[in-house]
């Protein structure tokens, strides 16, 4: 089950220690025996337990990231009287609720509070800080707790970026690592780091499109890895823009590296070929695809991208590729415990998906996906949630030299937290990409703008 989404706007990093298991490229014939833990059953009163989770305190997605200190907490669970102005937020009287009946009231209500046990939250809420400490991400230091008949399950943070270019202008001006260094800690202090990248490694060959084709240096992948990435889609309109020979290159490089490539190969096996990971006794697979074209198909005799054609650029939406994506993830969902979904898709400049991205999305999560992230846009798109599983369109630029607008050098991160295999929390984190074309965290208006943007462009109850 999903849980709290919440919109982050100063940087409270977390410092989880990596994922100590080396990531392994699975084809999807392979099976696995990991299992997810039994989702622990609450006890239906208080007694005296050799367990205890986190007492969380869920409120309404659309405001401000809320820290509370232990006394504010400990008022609003025993259903003192306290205002929103005495949390330091705009609001009347606290409405407090209990229970994970009440869950809808903080939905529906910017009043409301609702004291839960932090495994029944959902994702249309988020949850309170209580003396710095969040709940779903540190539950063995939070100061509230409730009895239950299991141990919570291990923590694993995973945090996916949107596209990744460092050829272009960011090249010629600056570094893989410079540009990395501002959030460098950030992104790795997550077990999982995941990412999109928009260019190839060489430029060994003619340029296919232009000014708009993208090289990077080979320097770039090892800044990546000493940034923490684990995992990198190949799986996009610019990995083909030199050839096949820089092409060839780019898989080489990775093969070299400890970052692990999906979407893209020397065939046609081989670029739908998931990636699967095991962190903290919990496994996680990848499966990447380009719907925008330009970089080549591949097929059984020919290297290039794995592609599903669709709207708006390859389309209309092609059944059999639909139905390769659906069987490789129906097939990865077998093996591991969590598959991601990363495609490249939609419409450039806008925040709204195109029908198609729906149409895909819903296949994508029936087939077996928890969560879906896209890319390619270049601003954030909206949010949709289909059979309680979130389908994030688009996350914006993360490194990229579009300084045209405004909208181009803002994005979030998304910080995703899983207790076992359940996915429980989303934090957006905006971002501005600055004149030296590196991301570092929003604050104030600019950060509430992007929210913003993405909420208004999102599907009820997300919808702002």
């Amino acid at each position: 089950m999903l849980a709290a989404l919440s919109a982050c706007t100063a940087a409270d990093s977390q410092s989880d220690p990596r994922a100590s298991d080396v990531p392994a490229t699975v084809p999807t014939t392979t099976t696995t025996t990991t299992t997810a833990p039994t989702k622990p059953t609450k006890p239906t009163t208080p007694t005296a337990a050799a367990f205890t989770e986190p007492l969380a305190l869920a409120y309404d997605i659309h405001r401000p990231a809320l820290d509370l200190t232990t006394a504010q907490a400990r008022a609003i669970v025993s259903g003192k009287p306290i205002t929103w102005a005495d949390l330091g937020q705009r609001g009347g009287p606290v409405r407090v609720r209990n229970g994970a009946a009440e869950l809808s009231a903080a939905e529906r209500d910017r009043q409301a509070v609702v004291v839960v046990p932090a495994d029944a939250v959902r994702p249309t809420v988020q949850v309170a800080r209580v003396a710095g400490v969040d709940p779903l991400r540190d539950p063995h230091t939070y100061p509230l707790t409730t009895a239950a008949d299991a141990a919570t399950p291990r923590v694993t943070t995973m945090t996916v970026v949107g596209d990744l270019m460092f050829g272009r202008r960011v090249g010629a001006t600056t570094t893989a690592a410079a540009t990395l260094a501002p959030l460098r800690d950030r992104l790795a202090s997550a077990d999982l780091t995941i990412g999109n990248l928009e260019s190839t490694l060489s430029d060994d060959g003619r340029p296919r499109q232009g000014d708009d084709s993208f090289a990077a240096s080979p320097d770039t992948l090892p800044a990546l890895a000493r940034a923490g990435f684990d995992v990198l889609s190949l799986a996009n309109n610019h990995t083909g823009d030199f050839g096949p020979r820089a092409f060839r290159s780019t898989l080489d490089a990775f093969d070299d590296s400890p970052i692990h490539r999906v979407g893209a190969g020397a065939d046609e096996d081989e670029a739908w070929r998931p990636v699967a990971i095991n962190a903290n006794g919990v496994s996680f697979g990848f499966v990447a695809f380009n719907a925008i074209g330009e970089t080549p198909r591949a097929t059984a005799g020919r290297p290039g991208a794995a592609e599903v054609r669709m709207q708006p650029r390859t389309g209309p939406l092609n059944r059999g590729d639909l139905r390769r994506l659906t069987s490789t993830i129906r097939d990865l969902a077998r093996q591991v415990d969590v598959v991601v979904a990363m495609p490249h898709w939609g419409t450039q400049y806008t925040n709204v998906p195109v029908r198609d991205q729906r149409r895909v999305g819903a296949a994508m999560v029936a087939a077996g996906a928890e969560v879906v992230v896209g890319g390619h846009p270049h601003v954030v798109q909206g949010i949709q949630l289909v059979d309680g599983r979130l389908v994030l369109h688009s996350l914006g630029n993360f490194v990229f030299d579009m300084d045209f607008s405004r909208q181009t050098e803002e994005g979030v991160l998304a910080e995703l937290v899983f207790w076992g295999s359940d996915l429980k929390g989303v934090r957006l984190v905006p971002y501005v990409i600055g004149s030296d074309f590196a991301p570092r965290l929003a604050a104030g208006p600019r950060a509430g703008r992007t929210m913003a943007r993405l909420w208004q462009a999102s599907d009820p109850p997300f919808l702002h």
